[in-house]
């Protein structure tokens, strides 16, 4: 099957932990990989952002990442890209046209990636043949930043309606979780255009190692790791104040080691670091934490396994890519209660899940977490986990099944919905209301 992945803001080629880098670069890369280890080929369009950058750069046997202009080629919020998206899905148009490049599925990946990728079919359509089926993975959803940043949100204010009328317009919706699914019902989504797929990990690189868990030396801290973007909604606050609640009870002999933001000499200028800083000196935990910068992927296995356990506290999060790799390393997790993690965390078997924004919570789970008979036993259930329920190869498979029944069965309806909202609603390049 020749599969076209639309990304538009998330590049297999990214460097983790930047801003707007993060689970959903790594879904797309290891996706579209393990797809063409299975025969197929994976074309990944996303939008230039350096005119450095070639047309065409190979990725794996059987992927490449195409460079698609859209927009001036200099990095971007994604959150300022949907002027763009027309142009997007016009450059995709133009290559479909030809037989050749004709792709049987397109798999949009996030929000904007459905509205380009709705626009190309609808442009690269001919008499007889019929429309390119769209398979659409929102990752995060709109309604669910709303609700918890608020005002905070800078998403475009048409994003819920697009995605609403998205639900309605693609030929299936691939949800990466239950949680999520529960969103998508409200928002009109049906069960019949509905599939659950989860996000998976590379059992063969995510893995305990040959020395097990780490063991402690007596009188050594618990050493706890936090992985990813430095961004407020992530909660890396809430470990802080966790340990400040952990020292109040008496001596805490925990650390906590952030992994993400910018590379490790530019990490003093960072604002999100300043803030964090602060905090944990104001708190008296300041000698407690340690910010490491940016991590490259290759070296986040290394990590893992250097920690006792792994903390993810997000006041939301679709899914959480770092639990799963977490759990196939063998470390338990602290995590949220909310989104992807309520499906891929079982508490009290691979981990422990606590309220969003709990810091009293957190701080009980990591005390009960210096019990090293407790990890050790959560974290080899969470291995076995991993390996019975996310491994790429389970993963790509059901996806492919979800191309192969939108691919049997072409769409032979008219898609104009989510069309007809973008034109209503989206911003001109210029930034004028068409």
């Amino acid at each position: 099957m020749k599969i076209a992945m639309i990304s538009e803001h998330a590049s297999p080629l990214a460097t983790l932990g930047e801003a707007d880098a993060g689970g959903q670069n790594v879904h797309v890369a290891a996706l579209a990989a393990r797809l063409a280890a299975d025969g197929h080929h994976v074309d990944v369009y996303t939008r230039r952002d350096d005119p450095a950058l070639p047309g065409r750069v190979p990725f794996a046997d059987g992927v490449d990442v195409v460079h698609v202009d859209a927009g001036p080629a200099e990095p971007l919020p994604k959150d300022e890209l949907l002027p763009w998206m027309d142009p997007f899905g016009d450059d995709l148009a133009a290559r479909f046209t030809d037989p050749e490049s004709r792709p049987d599925v397109l798999h949009a990946h996030f929000w904007m990636s459905g509205l380009a990728a709705l626009r190309a079919t609808r442009w690269s359509a001919h008499p007889g043949v019929p429309e390119i089926p769209v398979v659409q993975t929102f990752h995060a959803l709109g309604t669910v930043k709303r609700r918890y940043q608020g005002a905070a949100d800078t998403s475009p204010a048409a994003r819920i309606g697009l995605e609403t009328a998205l639900c309605r317009d693609v030929d299936l919706v691939v949800a990466t979780c239950r949680d999520e699914v529960r969103e998508l019902h409200e928002m009109g989504g049906t069960d019949d255009r509905v599939r659950v797929v989860p996000c998976g990990v590379d059992l063969g690189v995510f893995t305990p190692g040959p020395n097990g868990p780490r063991r402690p030396g007596e009188g050594s801290p618990l050493r706890v790791l936090s992985v990813g973007r430095l961004v407020e909604r992530k909660g890396v606050a809430t470990l802080v104040e966790a340990l400040a609640v952990l020292a109040g009870r008496g001596p805490a002999p925990v650390e906590l080691l952030v992994a993400g933001g910018p590379p490790a000499d530019e990490i003093d200028r960072d604002p999100e670091v300043r803030r964090l800083r602060d905090l944990a000196a104001r708190a008296g935990v300041g000698d407690r934490v340690r910010f490491l910068g940016a991590v490259a992927h290759e070296e986040v296995p290394g990590l893992l396994r250097d920690v006792d356990v792994v903390a993810c506290t997000p006041w939301y999060e679709p899914f959480g890519i770092v639990p799963l790799e977490a759990a196939a390393c063998g470390r338990p997790v602290v995590a949220s209660a909310v989104g992807g993690m309520l499906d891929t965390v079982v508490h009290e078997r691979t981990g422990l899940l606590v309220p969003p924004r709990d810091p009293e919570a957190v701080a009980d789970a990591l005390a009960r977490l210096t019990d090293h008979r407790f990890r050790h036993r959560l974290g080899a259930a969470a291995r076995v986990r991993a390996e019975r329920r996310y491994g790429w190869v389970s993963v790509a498979r059901q996806t492919a099944d979800a191309y192969a029944e939108v691919a049997e069965f072409p769409p032979v309806r008219a898609r104009d919905g989510a069309r007809r909202a973008a034109a209503r609603t989206s911003l001109t390049p210029t930034g004028g209301i068409r």
